[in-house]
């Protein structure tokens, strides 16, 4: 997935204070991926530096409403000129710099384990178990995520994300990006909940939208590998099916490479999946498998 080119649309040079600073509003074009959609990024550079910055989407705006994100940007352009020419020393202090800040000494784990249940000790946790401890086998270090413990909030179709990379919210959902980001392997753990996945799992698939963004704004595939894991109450393999569309679309979205499925059906008479005299072996087997092609 190449980066899609940026336009410059518009380029001017103001002058104040016996500085020249250049607006420079650029447009990209996203519509083979979203119809429609255009970003465009308003920048004021002030020699080498980028003094300010501004991004807005058509996706932000919705149909009913009477914005347009063309002329929000182009009315930005307008008083961010007036206030270089008013005050361009004061101008210059109010633009907060947007750098992310990056959290101290947070470790990085080659596989990341996804535990969709709300059950803490239930079917879903064992697989999670066996999953760490067959990366632990392998030397390789595996991180379990607890989605039910977090607090994230819900996706809101925002569209904000395609203008920086990043959500708007800051809650544990940053700090789940940044492990899906640094692992290798991602392993889905999840129950079925009326024919799909939990709401907790649910809300993270969507959230990883950011994710998506910031490959399309970068150009950057992740390379990664993804298993599923699943279990069903209900008896027959037709019970997971919208599991696998969910966790197939979730993991091509951010470019990872479906690379096992097992699927654990009949669990409410079998109770325990450590009854079925094979499930362990067959998950410690797939986790091998991807494990010894981590690098290909």
């Amino acid at each position: 997935m190449k980066a899609v080119e940026e336009r410059i649309l518009s380029e001017k040079a103001v002058h104040a204070q016996g500085q020249t600073y250049h607006l420079i509003l650029t447009g990209k074009d996203l519509g083979t991926q979203y119809p429609g959609m255009v970003i465009y990024t308003l920048q004021i550079i002030a020699g080498e530096e980028v003094i300010a910055l501004f991004r807005t989407n058509t996706y932000e705006y919705p149909p009913s409403s009477s914005i347009r994100a063309l002329a929000v940007i182009q009315s930005r352009s307008e008083e961010w000129e007036q206030e270089l020419l008013s005050d361009p020393t004061s101008f210059r202090q109010s633009q907060e710099r947007r750098n992310i800040r990056e959290p101290d000494n947070v470790p990085t784990h080659e596989v990341l384990i996804i535990q969709g249940s709300p059950r803490p000790a239930g079917n879903c946790s064992v697989l999670a178990t066996w999953a760490q401890e067959e990366a632990g086998r392998a030397d390789v270090t595996a991180e379990v995520v607890y989605l039910d413990d977090l607090p994230i909030r819900a996706c809101i179709g925002c569209y904000q994300c395609y203008n920086t990379g990043t959500c708007i919210f800051e809650d544990d959902m940053t700090g789940i990006i940044r492990s899906i980001s640094d692992a290798r392997i991602i392993v889905i753990c999840t129950p079925v909940f009326t024919n799909t996945v939990p709401g907790s799992l649910k809300i993270m698939i969507d959230r990883c939208q950011a994710y998506h963004a910031c490959q399309v704004l970068t150009g950057r595939r992740s390379g990664k590998k993804g298993l599923l894991f699943s279990v069903a109450g209900r008896k027959g393999q037709e019970n997971f099916s919208c599991i696998i569309s969910v966790i197939d679309a979730f993991m091509k979205n951010i470019h990872i490479k479906p690379s096992g499925c097992l699927l654990f059906d009949d669990l409410d008479r079998r109770e325990d999946i450590r009854r079925i005299p094979d499930a362990e072996e067959k998950v410690r087997d797939a986790m091998k498998k991807v494990l010894m092609d981590m690098d290909k």
